[in-house]
């Protein structure tokens, strides 16, 4: 079983629009408000309303800055504040790569080296929150998957600290192209994406709706006044993995791809990249074997466990992110799932989130969740190991 967020794009998307949908579905602006604090920013303040728009009830969220003017900002000094804020590992890793993603783009935009990009509108306080505020919330509420429907496109032109730009914007465009996004045509004749939205969709999203059993459903509004509910709407739900007659139950058999290439000119930094590009793509599992090549040369086999819908998408991921000229993709292969649950322990210093593992109903193992032990090691100056360990002696 996962938790799954699936974020219905009626309206577009901006980074306030889709913190604002985490906080209508209870995440606590308190608790977000609390993490965000860690990081060295100051001269802004959060505030969340409940509003009816067009006849939805939802959530707004608005950044207050108090600062008449904020310092440069380049990747390097978002990273810094970002990694010595002293959230979790995750957050920390989530929110610096968003903010890669947005550079890299810019960077093809405008023609200049990565580390020389100048955040402008990006490099602002709201985005900072924003994206940071997304994974801590991703992570509050417990969501394992990110989903997204197909990105809806305005037309026109928007202002920028470069002048006048087409829309969607030029970062935005770059995005949402760099992992393949399926788009639609929207009427609005003005900004509906935003490239931190853009951004954050990239790194998150795979764009599918799965199987849901629904926990609550939100809606986050944006500050734009539109003829119609500007808002994004999200579900929240579980979903387990489907069997081959397309229901969901436990022990399920489905159908899966699998597509290999072998590399031996490509940096382990690059495959380490290519490898969370495929996940955040959608693949299912994904790992290196190592292996002699021709001219004796050491070197690596990529293999990439996928549904028959996403292989192609998949396959040309790995052809986009690794040196290989080609790939092999095997005939769908059955593999048989356990049922996994994702249960709640309360252990000394905190609740913990279990992954049991369950065959035939019956429950055979039970795994702490890393982030939620590393979390609670460090807040507490404990080991690890011991955390964990309590986590799994803590009777149901």
């Amino acid at each position: 079983m996962s938790t799954v967020l699936y974020l219905d794009l009626f309206s577009g998307a901006s980074g306030d629009m889709l913190l604002a949908v985490l906080i209508d579905l209870g995440l606590p602006l308190e608790k977000l408000t609390s993490a965000l604090g860690r990081m060295k920013v100051s001269g802004y303040a959060l505030s969340a309303e409940k509003l009816v728009t067009h006849g939805l009830s939802g959530t707004r969220l608005t950044v207050r800055d108090d600062l008449d003017a904020h310092p440069a900002r380049h990747l390097s000094d978002v990273r810094e504040l970002i990694q010595s804020s002293g959230l979790s590992a995750w957050v920390m890793k989530t929110s610096v790569a968003v903010f890669e993603r947005l550079a890299r783009a810019e960077a093809g935009v405008h023609g200049v080296p990565v580390e020389k990009v100048h955040f402008h509108e990006i490099g602002a306080v709201d985005s900072l929150v924003d994206i940071v505020g997304f994974a801590v919330g991703l992570e509050l509420l417990g969501v394992q998957e990110v989903r997204s429907s197909p990105v809806p496109l305005g037309s026109g032109t928007i202002q920028t600290a470069h002048g006048l730009l087409p829309v969607p914007a030029p970062a935005t465009a770059a995005l949402l192209a760099e992992v393949g996004a399926p788009t639609r045509p929207h009427p609005a004749e003005t900004e509906i994406v935003t490239p931190t939205a853009a951004a954050l969709l990239a790194e998150l999203a795979a764009f599918s709706l799965p199987p849901l059993t629904l926990r609550g459903i939100g809606y986050g509004i944006g500050a734009k006044d539109l003829p119609w509910a500007n808002v994004v709407r999200a579900f929240l739900g579980d979903t387990t993995e489907p069997d081959q007659d397309g229901g969901s139950g436990q022990d399920a058999a489905d159908a899966t791809v699998l597509i290999e290439c072998n590399v031996d000119d490509s940096t382990g930094e690059e495959l380490g990249f290519a490898m969370e590009r495929l996940f955040a793509a959608g693949a299912l599992d994904a790992w290196f074997t190592p292996i002699q090549m021709k001219k004796n040369r050491p070197g690596v086999m990529l293999s990439v466990l996928a549904r028959p819908s996403g292989s192609a998408a998949l396959a040309a991921a790995v052809l986009r992110d690794t040196s290989t000229l080609g790939v092999r993709i095997s005939p769908p292969l059955s593999r048989l799932v356990c049922d996994r649950e994702m249960r709640e322990v309360t252990t000394a210093w905190g609740v913990v989130r279990v992954k049991v593992k369950l065959l035939n109903g019956v429950a055979l193992s039970a795994a702490p969740e890393y982030e939620d032990c590393a979390r609670i090691a460090r807040e507490h100056g404990i080991p690890l190991r011991q955390v964990m360990d309590a986590a799994k002696r803590i009777k149901e």
